[in-house]
């Protein structure tokens, strides 16, 4: 970009170019861009002297492009074009007219998945974007609304509301749970096959901190199913190939249709909690805080509360 200013004397002589080349004319190029025709010639002439090339044949009612004309215009029209693409997008990123939402997948296919219904029922006219990721990212910098994490709630720069405790216990599938007959106690669990959460980025408690919580420590219970994801930790699960953490704000959808048992009296309750995130500088737009306020009242009232709201009126219309 430094090379291209000392080529040209100003980057707008490019848009004037690619309109007069379009129109073959200075003149109607002039009407197009609020200008004078003479304003119009100048700038082209500028720009021929600053390549050193003659870009126009002038005519009498008409002009035409040159070979090297010809060459300039098909690439700054090509250039021209993916900009203003370009532009177009980053507008609509700092429009109203969607809301996007950090999540894990696991939060995006268990939690938010099972609700959307309820959301578009309250808000048809919301777009809702949910942008998985296996990092964390800044919400203001990549220009996301809202942003789910699981922490102590101690976010700087950020507003936070928590819309679960972290209560972890073993799930499995009802068909592997009644399999496992030797499960009387939280040791026997040891001898069944583990699925293991190896997330690349994000810390999150294993099986030995779930053991070593029970007062088991020093057992190896690395043995099992490894996967770098949740939402596929809980597929593995409800497939039949063992027991899995279970998050309780993420299976409780799946335990209560069936697709996975559990042992919720071993739950452990770590003191962390999962929060609902958004900028403490960058102000909401009024769809995003209709989502994030759904979000809060869906989390505190709990299921119960779901299928009624299925059914309200929204009175805040």
């Amino acid at each position: 970009m430094a090379r291209l200013s000392h080529l040209l004397q100003s980057p707008r002589a490019l848009i004037i170019f690619e309109a007069a080349a379009r129109l073959r004319s200075f003149t109607r190029a002039g009407e197009e861009l609020h200008m004078q025709q003479p304003s119009v010639s100048a700038a082209i002439k500028g720009l021929e002297a600053g390549l050193g090339v003659q870009l126009f044949l002038r005519g009498h009612r008409q002009v035409d492009l040159t070979a090297a004309g010809a060459r300039l215009y098909s690439d700054v029209t090509k250039a021209l074009h993916d900009m203003e693409n370009s532009i177009s997008a980053v507008r609509q990123m700092g429009q109203q007219s969607h809301v996007t939402i950090s999540t894990s997948s696991a939060f995006s296919y268990y939690w938010m998945m099972p609700r959307l219904h309820l959301l578009r029922a309250r808000h048809p006219e919301i777009d809702l974007r949910m942008q998985n990721s296996d990092r964390e990212p800044e919400l203001a910098s990549e220009n996301l609304s809202l942003g789910i994490r699981l922490g102590d709630g101690n976010y700087p720069g950020y507003e936070t509301a928590k819309i679960a405790d972290e209560i972890i216990y073993p799930v499995a599938s009802p068909r592997v749970m009644a399999a496992a007959k030797n499960l009387r106690s939280i040791p026997t669990l040891m001898s069944e096959r583990l699925i293991h959460l190896e997330e690349p980025i994000r810390q999150r408690p294993n099986w030995s901190d779930w053991f070593a919580h029970h007062g088991i420590r020093d057992r190896d219970v690395s043995a099992g199913l490894r996967l770098n994801d949740y939402a596929l930790v809980l597929q593995a699960a409800v497939s039949g190939e063992g027991f899995a953490f279970g998050w309780e704000h993420i299976v409780r959808n799946l335990l209560d249709r069936g697709m996975l048992a559990a042992r919720r009296e071993w739950s452990w309750r770590t003191g962390q909690g999962i929060y609902l995130l958004w900028s403490s500088h960058a102000p909401l737009s009024d769809h995003a805080i209709a989502v994030r306020d759904w979000i809060i009242d869906v989390a505190r009232e709990g299921p119960e509360a779901e299928a009624a709201q299925a059914s309200a009126p929204d009175l805040t219309r």
